[in-house]
Formats: structure tokens, sequence, C-alpha cells
């Protein structure tokens, strides 16, 4: 499980940014209402991640839709928190309409899809929490992936979580248009 911190202050985006510098192989993130959270990256979360933004990224180098990016990168919510995906992205028209300094800071929109795996230190609630705060803040396509269970569940706006355990792949249409997400090399 991520640690979940109640500070004295709400942590900024410099501070935030500084933690991440100063501590490499812990991921920060903030809440909308302020917590800090604190998440170790371990071995096998680091591969399934870099799966599926390899695959992600593979797909966008084709289609040329928009810009992939993978869990290293801070997104700051309309809401106030401040988030980063295992992997995501975000359409190419939306990417373009940013500063210079919005692209180079952490970047102040939700991205239009997310990709988020549960790794030994998270539980399924916390995961299921974030994806709904991405939906809240008009992502347009959420994975979540647990490898624990074979499943996979999708969230869209307006729409029930579509489930599905023991599939070999996914269908991603028509946010990503033709893109299928492989899940054998990330459940492997």
């Amino acid at each position: 499980m991520g640690i979940r911190l109640d500070l004295l202050h709400r942590v900024t985006d410099e501070e935030l940014w500084e933690l991440s510098e100063r501590n490499p192989g812990y991921q920060f993130e903030r809440t909308a209402d302020g917590r800090l959270i604190v998440t170790p990256t371990g071995g096998e979360s680091g591969r399934r991640s870099g799966e599926i933004f390899g695959q992600l990224r593979e797909w966008n180098r084709r289609t040329r839709l928009g810009v992939a990016f993978d869990s290293s990168t801070g997104f700051r919510l309309p809401d106030g928190s401040l988030l980063s995906p295992d992997a995501s992205w975000v359409r190419r028209e939306r990417w373009e309409a940013l500063s210079r300094e919005e692209r180079e800071g952490f970047v102040p929109l939700c991205p239009d899809a997310v990709f988020e795996v549960r790794s030994a230190s998270q539980s399924l609630g916390e995961l299921r929490e974030k994806m709904e705060a991405y939906r809240a803040n008009s992502a347009r396509l959420g994975v979540l992936i647990d490898p624990y269970r074979r499943a996979v569940e999708i969230y869209r706006p307006g729409a029930p979580v579509e489930r599905y355990e023991g599939v070999e792949r996914v269908s991603l249409d028509p946010e990503l248009p033709g893109f299928t997400l492989e899940l054998e090399p990330i459940f492997e």
C-alpha cells in the first residue's frame, strides 16, 4: 500500500518536484485534499508499467495522434491533485496547446488515457479511487490492470466499469483507435 501522509501544509508543486529529485525510486503524488502519497516502485511493477508504456508508445508512433508518457510524468489535474499514472497519453492538439513552460513542469491537465498497474504495495481499492479521480477530472479512458487476478478494468466517462478476467488482450477503441493492449507480456 502506498503511504499516505497528512502534512502540516499542502505540498506545493515545487516541493513535490524537489522531493522526487532527492528521492529516486519513489513516486510522490498529491491528492485533491492535499495529502501526500509515497509509493516505492519495485522491479515487477517497473517491468509491467514499462511493457504498457512500450505498447502505447509503439501504437502512438504509428498513429501520431498524440503524445505518450511514462510513469515519471506528473500531471496537475483540475481538482488540484498531482498524479503520475504508470503510462498515459494526451491527444496531440491538447499537448500542442500548452506553452513550453507548461510542457517542462508538471503537465497542467488530465491525460486523455491513463494506465495503472497494481503492485504488491497497492490495494485494489486505492487504485479504483485513483481511477475515479482521473474520470472525475475528464480522462476519456482509464485502464486498471491487476496482474495478481489477471484482470483488467476499463473506466470511461458516464459508463459502468467494464471488468475482464483471464483475457489475453483488450481493445481500447474508440479512445485509442486501433490500439489493442496485449496482456500476456504484462501478466507473465
